[in-house]
């Protein structure tokens, strides 16, 4: 077994999470920067990140991180990082596609002794159930004799400038006793605050795909808890502000559950526990509640123009925010999508307006073409969607000038106070 001081690493996918592990350990160690995006490779070269995860200061920094798109240059590397990551389909069931398409690359480099790490987010089993038949086809090797495995769940909270990868602490696990020690020892190296050695892969696993889980049934209770207070005219942040003031009430809120993590992981359990003949009955009901949210966030608006005798049919709505979160360009599994796509069922005319996401992506990913500068006067409805720092910095007078005389304003994030809006979750 090789000595941490002999691990040349490779960092296998350059997105959220990626990245900023490259770049930690690149400013201590070579790191050969994997991605199969050219623009993306060529972009980091400039010092640019776009999802603006890590500054340029911080990637001059890594001054032993190089960057390609080569697998050739995997060659002389010994130990993998593999990030990328872990959708669902159209019918929400698991697409291994990346992690599949990664495992062929690292398979195909592959050499004796050598270490694969999956940090990806899987179902408890999949590392060693998928992958390593896969890393074993493609190199001719043999797991746990020529080559060994760890799974070291990502815990990457994109927009979060607080919670960065080294000031959360670390699950790691591997194959073997004596790899998990190693591998164990490899993340120390950035990790300041420190790491958990798990006992198994499949508990390392199993522990990340509880904790979104776990927080997008909480979400969902809030979430119901909103409907059931909107029935009865009471209003939803006051309760919460007011059962807060206990100690230990969970500090949850209504909204929109998208990204890549909590809109997602739930299916990738429920989909093993379907396997192996369970029905999953708490877990799945907290997901249709969540993925149903927009449709009800638009019935509530539809509901309130309707009593203004606000014509829905042709309707110009502005929706403030499109990325998944607060402060972040990041889009992947947004549901505010959900509710630009029910208000074109209404016939309306929506617009979507947000500062931090790519036009070009929000275009290509989802059809829509985000305006650079709402109008004046121009809405019959403004939905605030995101709570981004812009929003609130440009107050709700601001915000509502965009809006026509007897416009309605949604404000599904309380961002302003309620007597200063007329509509909230």
């Amino acid at each position: 077994m090789k000595s941490l001081a002999e691990i040349k690493l490779a960092i296998i996918g350059l997105g959220y999470v990626g990245l900023p592990l490259a770049v930690e350990f690149g400013a201590r160690r070579p790191v050969v920067g994997f991605d199969i995006n050219q623009t993306r490779i060529d972009e980091l070269r400039a010092g640019h990140d776009q999802t603006l995860e890590t500054r340029a200061d911080e990637l001059q920094a890594a001054r032993l991180l190089s960057f390609t798109t080569r697998r050739e240059d995997l060659a002389r590397c010994n130990c993998f990082i593999v990030t990328v990551p872990t959708p669902i389909d159209a019918h929400k069931r698991p697409d291994l596609t990346p992690l599949i398409k990664a495992s062929e690359t690292v398979g195909q480099a592959l050499k004796p002794d050598d270490i694969v790490i999956y940090e990806s987010t899987v179902y408890p089993g999949c590392t060693e159930e998928e992958c390593v038949p896969i890393l074993e086809r493609h190199s001719g090797l043999t797991f746990n004799r020529d080559f060994f495995v760890g799974y070291s769940p990502e815990r990457i909270n994109p927009g979060d400038k607080a919670h960065r990868v080294t000031t959360i602490r670390k699950v790691t696990s591997g194959s073997t006793p004596a790899i998990a020690d190693l591998i164990d020892a490899l993340y120390n190296e950035i990790i300041t605050a420190g790491t958990h050695k798990a006992p198994s892969i499949q508990v390392a696993e199993a522990a990340k795909v509880i904790e979104n889980t776990q927080r997008d049934l909480n979400i969902a209770l809030i979430n119901e808890l909103a409907i059931i207070f909107n029935k009865m005219n009471i209003d939803t942040e006051a309760v919460l502000l007011a059962a807060g003031s206990k100690w230990n009430f969970l500090p949850f809120r209504p909204g929109l559950v998208g990204g890549h993590c909590i809109g997602v992981d739930p299916y990738y359990l429920t989909h093993k526990a379907q396997s192996i003949g369970y029905h999953p009955e708490i877990i799945l009901a907290g997901r249709r509640l969540n993925d149903g949210m927009g449709v009800y966030v638009v019935s509530q608006l539809v509901k309130t123009m309707t009593k203004r005798r606000l014509l829905v049919d042709g309707a110009r709505i502005l929706v403030m925010g499109l990325a998944f979160k607060e402060n972040c360009p990041d889009l992947r599994n947004t549901r505010v999508v959900d509710i630009v796509t029910e208000l074109r069922d209404y016939h309306c005319e929506v617009e979507v307006y947000d500062p931090w996401v790519s036009i070009e992506e929000a275009r290509h990913e989802y059809g829509i073409t985000p305006v650079t500068q709402p109008e004046a006067q121009a809405y019959d409805a403004i939905v605030l969607a995101v709570a981004h720092q812009q929003f609130r910095e440009m107050g709700v007078e601001a915000i509502r000038r965009f809006g026509k005389p007897g416009h309605v304003l949604y404000d599904l994030k309380y961002l302003f106070p309620a007597q200063e809006t007329d509509l909230r979750l």
